[in-house]
């Protein structure tokens, strides 16, 4: 009998969980620092092959054939594994999800060697997320080797995408509420713990590679004074709406791709070609954009080249993260948001006379508000963005200027970029009954109706069965008069194929509940 067909109870010795997450950690470290390495350094020679360019421009010609055969190899990967395309993001959250079933072995070195031609060739595309899903992949092989349940599996899953983001920032802390806050939505204290475990194992192997030095630092960057806090509300606002319309734009690339008449696992050759007179002219500007974000902090840059990388940057990741390569948009949407600040301190500079040493300020916020407005996951953004700069005092302007992003970006419509990217992915997939019984954990929240309520006295969907309630560190045997509570983990059994129909029901069903009470007040 194959192990995944049977409901394992958690082994409750957390011992053996923490060090598990070590295990995934390290093993994902060492694969997410590689990759981050290798990128490097084809990107510095990258650099180094065009500027050499400048002064033998027929070599380009050749050059374009090179990247051709680039955009081919990665086609072609990306026709074998449809999974490896974007980020991974989606497609990890689509696995714990229970939506989309990934090869984890497939998946790993396919992303691996597409990630390095697409990022390491210069697109203007991240590693983070496809560090996240590699670091994933690590986690899915591990369960599958050790044959652990499907609850198990999903917990190391987790582990190893928290430890892929904590890879590639160096940020431990921001790869574990990345996994609390976007990809679960909720708190899991056997989630928490090896996915922190893994998190600074993962983070311990990437500082033994690329040092101490954080991977943003910027040195000297003051306090900012009271009196401008008001300007970081209005700031807020503008990446709110900033951040609707990067959405926007994102989500409507497949169509504009499709003018192409391409087959879509060759949409990068667009991408990959294009780059070279970007590259040609702009060499230092190319990547995920780390080293702009470190000219903003370091240097005074004119306004119009600020405007001027904001637009290029803004339109070529689009180009790039559109032809789907395996990249992601976590550091392009930093440095946009840089770019943002930059933009906005500098006016502030010219027009009202504030001092320039703050225009380092305002990029930094940005940055944590523009990935706010985009991602909405506030606390991730924070703490990545400190984490990443290497500095704790801006925690106070920093939530100021991402909660105005999050409060106006919701105010317009916006979702998370990453639960709309898997909206899309999984549009007209229909849940179905795979065999395989999981334990799944829905938490009551305050807003909740579920809060109060008996069991009994709840519409439950009928493909599921309420089997127990996590409270604390103990757990309680439900009965029809149990009462649910805020703070609650309800242990629930199901089919995997039904574990997002499941979530979504509830969640409806809570809401209706809620309406009903409020429409019967009013009427009262």
């Amino acid at each position: 009998m194959k192990n995944e067909h049977e409901i394992k109870r958690l082994d409750s010795t957390k011992v053996f969980f923490i060090l598990k997450g070590v295990l995934i950690g390290a093993i994902a470290g060492i694969i997410v620092s590689l990759f981050r390495l290798l990128i490097e350094e084809m990107m510095e020679r990258v650099v180094t092959l065009y500027l050499w360019f400048h002064d033998n421009p027929f070599w380009l010609i050749p050059w374009m054939l090179v990247m051709l055969t680039f955009a081919l190899i990665v086609g072609l990967l990306i026709k074998s594994d449809p999974n490896i395309k974007g980020s991974g993001i989606p497609q990890v959250e689509g696995t714990l999800q229970g939506e989309i079933k990934l090869n984890w072995f497939s998946i790993l070195w396919k992303k691996f060697v597409g990630g390095i031609l697409s990022v390491g060739s210069g697109l203007f595309l991240g590693r983070e997320g496809p560090s996240i899903q590699l670091g994933a992949m690590v986690g899915q092989g591990f369960g599958e080797y050790t044959h652990a349940s499907t609850s198990e599996k999903k917990i190391f899953i987790s582990s190893g995408a928290a430890a892929g983001l904590g890879a590639a920032f160096n940020a431990p802390i921001a790869g574990l509420l990345f996994v609390i806050e976007e990809v679960h939505h909720h708190f899991s204290p056997l989630i928490w713990l090896t996915s922190l475990t893994a998190a600074l194992t993962a983070n311990l192997v990437s500082l033994n590679f690329f040092g101490l030095k954080p991977v943003l630092f910027i040195a000297d960057v003051p306090s900012l004074p009271l009196k401008y806090y008001g300007l970081l509300i209005l700031l807020g606002a503008i990446l709110g709406v900033l951040g609707y319309v990067y959405q926007i734009v994102l989500l409507a690339l497949p169509l504009l791709y499709k003018h192409t008449r391409l087959p879509e696992h060759l949409y990068g050759i667009v991408p990959f070609l294009l780059i070279i007179p970007v590259a040609f002219f702009f060499p230092h500007y190319l990547g995920g954009g780390n080293q702009i974000v470190l000219s903003i902090g370091e240097n005074n840059l004119s306004l119009s080249l600020l405007i001027f990388l904001f637009f290029l940057r803004f339109i070529f990741s689009m180009i790039s993260y559109g032809a789907n390569l395996p990249g992601g948009i976590f550091l392009p949407i930093l440095t946009l948001g840089a770019l943002i600040g930059g933009i906005y301190g500098t006016i502030l500079h010219q027009s009202f006379g504030m001092d320039a040493m703050l225009i380092r300020d305002f990029a930094i916020f940005a940055m944590a508000g523009y990935f706010t407005a985009i991602g909405k996951a506030p606390l991730t953004a924070i703490i990545l963005v400190t984490e990443m700069v290497g500095n704790i005092t801006h925690l106070m302007p920093l939530a100021v200027c991402s909660l105005t992003a999050y409060v106006i970006n919701d105010l317009l419509g916006g979702n998370p970029i990453y639960e709309s990217l898997l909206e899309r992915l999984l549009k007209d997939h229909l849940p179905s009954i795979t065999g395989n019984k999981t334990i799944i954990e829905f938490p009551v929240t305050a807003e909740s109706s579920l809060d109060g309520t008996m069991v009994r006295d709840f519409n439950w969907p009928k493909e599921m069965l309420l089997i127990s309630i996590r409270r604390g560190s103990s757990e309680i045997l439900t009965h029809g008069d149990t009462v649910m509570k805020v703070g609650d983990l309800l242990m629930i059994l199901t089919d995997e194929g039904y574990t997002q129909k499941i979530r979504t029901l509830i969640r409806e069903r809570s809401d209706a509940a809620i309406a009903k009470k409020q429409d019967k007040a009013i009427r009262g």
